[in-house]
């Protein structure tokens, strides 16, 4: 590949840029935003060598989306209006059953592959985006067979390249468990992180008391709210799902408490622990 563009030029967008710079070092790298700042930014950080413009997408050989989830679905169309029959645009969005819906008639849908790498930090801007970000993370990608073979296979060599894990999924499956096990635990952080400020008014108390547990569960709480609020709204449905059996399951264990029921309580707990299994099986 000799010209690859992106759009936003975040933690995801500036990130994915330093590893294809690894992959294809002769290439050109443009790239787009609406804030002049992260322009300037991922200028000097070198995350791109020239500011792009939409217009100039058919020079483009990949094309990487990674705005605000709200904003990708118009993108998204725009740029497969501009660009030639052999470029490949991939999305980095955490929902993905609007934007596959979106585009599902379009003449070059077969020029664009859905994906959705599980991987980040509380961090957000041009600054936050660092090298091997995605070593090791797992790349969701739906509707692969939507997408022309011959640019399923650069993709997938990228994503190999990157030692990222596939994972294949429908776009309304991915939806539905990615707000479990990854909006809700958001959600979750927000909201500890507020019933602390709205209870501990005193600064030094919480920074005196908090330790790590409180600390790593409210780590989320930094992420950026111009990022979180436009997934909230497009996934809107299943997180309202997810939110009312958490709400119920909190609403239980506080009852076993009330009631001193704590043979109850440490069975919850028991229960829970399989997640060090799991998730160490991920490790």
């Amino acid at each position: 590949m000799n010209n690859i563009i992106t759009i936003g030029l975040g933690l995801i967008g500036g990130s994915f840029n330093l590893d294809l710079k690894k992959i294809f070092p002769d290439a050109s790298f443009g790239g787009i935003d609406k804030s002049q700042d992260h322009v300037r930014a991922a200028l000097e950080l070198k995350l791109i060598d020239f500011e792009s413009r939409i217009e100039e997408l058919n020079k483009a050989d990949l094309v990487v989306i990674a705005t605000p989830v709200d904003h990708i679905s118009d993108i998204l169309s725009e740029c497969l209006e501009q660009i030639n029959e052999n470029c490949l645009v991939i999305d980095m969005g955490s929902i993905k059953s609007k934007i596959c819906t979106t585009i599902a008639l379009h003449p070059k849908r077969r020029n664009f592959l859905a994906c959705h790498p599980i991987a980040g930090t509380e961090f957000s801007g041009p600054s936050a985006a660092h090298q091997g970000l995605f070593e090791q993370k797992t790349m969701i990608v739906c509707e692969v067979e939507k997408t022309a073979f011959k640019l399923q296979e650069q993709a997938l060599e990228i994503f190999k390249k990157m030692n990222l894990r596939l994972r294949y999924m429908d776009p309304i499956a991915h939806d539905k468990h990615i707000a479990y096990v990854s909006h809700l635990s958001h959600i979750s952080s927000f909201m500890l992180g507020k019933t602390v400020l709205e209870k501990e008014k005193d600064e030094r108390d919480i920074f005196d008391l908090a330790g790590s547990g409180f600390e790593s569960t409210v780590r989320l709480a930094k992420s950026a709210p111009s990022m979180w609020t436009p997934i909230f709204r497009e996934n809107k449905e299943n997180i309202l799902e997810t939110l009312e059996e958490y709400i119920q399951n909190l609403k239980q264990f506080k009852t076993l408490i009330e009631s001193d029921d704590f043979n109850a309580v440490f069975n919850e707990i028991e229960h829970t622990n399989q997640l060090k299994e799991i998730l160490n099986g991920l490790a």
